[in-house]
């Protein structure tokens, strides 16, 4: 393996524009979905719903992706195989209740919903060192009741990569994307089932190892298109800059400065256009191969222009701080942990501060049964937009999920999972209350 690419993946965190592919897959999504369709040659969105709000957390997106290609392909399994070319085919479908659709105080909905799911896994390398991947979950929300509510899904995670390595230059091209409905999944948001939309993140990033010193640039473009006319107001375009001067202090320390900048348009005169800037420290420590601590704080701003037609413009700024840690403890046990302090686009109002906490613990602790436990927290302010209108919001999200896996078959997993998903305000009409249960069969084709 190239030195470049071991030093390289840790720093490479901006995308490039696949024009073609990521056009006609938004056409695609559109259509299925039945909503309209901006105006053409306008470009698909951003990495998830909520990396789409946050332009001075989207590096972290970029480096979970880039830490997913430590494996070697050679490695991997596979469903069908022609030469090089490595296709894994993962099909499965999913059966949830929920009690609360729309994440309403009061008048809930309950319904079953069917999400049959088809995950494709496939690589190719162009050459020794260039490898071209694709991830993509593809799927489908059937609610047995609210067909309304009824979507397609592209998984979060799905992407086109594309790795160059150019002595010591590493370079990586790639789109990311998902199309996903899940509003209990956005702290923010309250009294909707429609919440979510199309994401596409595409960019490059260029990384230049000198031993003791790495410099990364890249560029980023953002879009999102709502799912729902009720959230037509979100669909918007960004462009993410970066760059970042790492300095490897010890054989596993690195730490350096960076700095990022984002401008946002939207299509619709209900939340302002803005530009956003950031900048700050980080560091990384590797104490051995199953241990990694990434830490960075420093200082963003959102100058926001007078372009609604409903909310004044009011610039906002905030200290940024996180401390992300992943530990391989045992064969057994693994556990994440993230957390830290934010300033974000929000998706009811201009910008919010949000305090954050997201651990989580995967257990084997029999020899085929799998056990994931995890929970997100956050505390949040936010000055909605009308209606109320221009009303601050101080919010308490809390969700908390469990998921049992065993294998029945050799091909064929079991898996029971919970989530409970509970939100409180000093706005007593946007607090609500969620459990979904659900049971999934997943088939292993290879």
């Amino acid at each position: 393996m190239p030195r470049a690419f071991t030093t390289h993946r840790r720093f490479a965190q901006t995308r490039w524009w696949f024009a073609g592919l990521t056009r006609g897959l938004c056409h695609v999504v559109a259509g299925f979905g039945g909503y309209h369709w901006p105006v053409a040659g306008a470009l698909c969105s951003i990495g998830v719903v909520a990396s789409g709000q946050e332009p001075f957390q989207n590096s972290l997106a970029g480096e979970a992706a880039s830490e997913a290609r430590r494996i070697q392909p050679e490695s991997q399994p596979y469903t069908l195989k022609s030469g090089d070319f490595r296709l894994l085919v993962t099909p499965s479908i999913e059966v949830d209740w929920s009690d609360n659709v729309t994440l309403t105080k009061n008048d809930t909905l309950q319904d079953v919903i069917l999400r049959p799911l088809v995950q494709l896994d496939a690589s190719y390398p162009v050459s020794e060192r260039n490898l071209l991947r694709l991830n993509v979950g593809i799927g489908y929300d059937k609610y047995l009741q609210h067909d309304e509510f009824s979507a397609l899904r592209l998984e979060s995670g799905s992407e086109l990569s594309f790795d160059i390595y150019v002595k010591d230059f590493w370079i990586n091209l790639h789109d990311r994307f998902h199309y996903i409905q899940d509003p209990a999944s956005q702290a923010a948001v309250t009294s909707s089932g429609r919440y979510g939309g199309l994401n596409n993140t595409v960019g490059l990033s260029v990384a230049w190892d000198l031993k003791d010193l790495v410099l990364t640039v890249g560029y980023d473009h953002d879009n999102f298109v709502a799912s729902s006319s009720d959230f037509a107001y979100l669909d918007r375009a960004s462009e993410l800059l970066l760059a970042q001067v790492g300095f490897r202090l010890a054989p596993r320390v690195t730490a350096g400065v960076e700095a990022k900048g984002s401008f946002t348009a939207y299509d619709q005169n209900v939340l302002n256009q803005n530009r956003g800037y950031g900048s700050g420290l980080y560091a990384e420590w590797r104490p051995g191969k199953s241990f990694v601590a990434l830490a960075r704080g420093g200082y963003a701003a959102l100058l926001f222009q007078q372009t609604s037609d409903v909310i004044t413009a009011s610039d906002a700024n905030s200290w940024y701080a996180d401390l992300t840690v992943n530990h391989q403890i045992t064969r057994a046990i693994s556990y994440s942990f993230s957390a830290g302090h934010e300033l974000r686009l929000g998706s009811e109002s201009d910008s919010l501060k949000d305090w954050y906490a997201r651990p989580s613990i995967d257990w084997n602790i029999l020899k085929q049964l799998n056990l994931k436990t995890y929970l997100s927290y956050e505390h949040g302010d936010q000055k909605l937009r009308p209606p109320p209108g221009n009303v601050s919001e101080t919010y308490n999200w809390l969700g908390w999920g469990i998921t049992l896996s065993q294998p029945v078959t050799k091909k064929l997993v079991v898996s029971l999972n919970y989530r409970l998903t509970l939100r409180a305000s000093d706005i007593s009409s946007r607090e609500y209350s969620q459990d979904l249960v659900g049971l999934r069969l997943t088939y292993l084709l290879q």
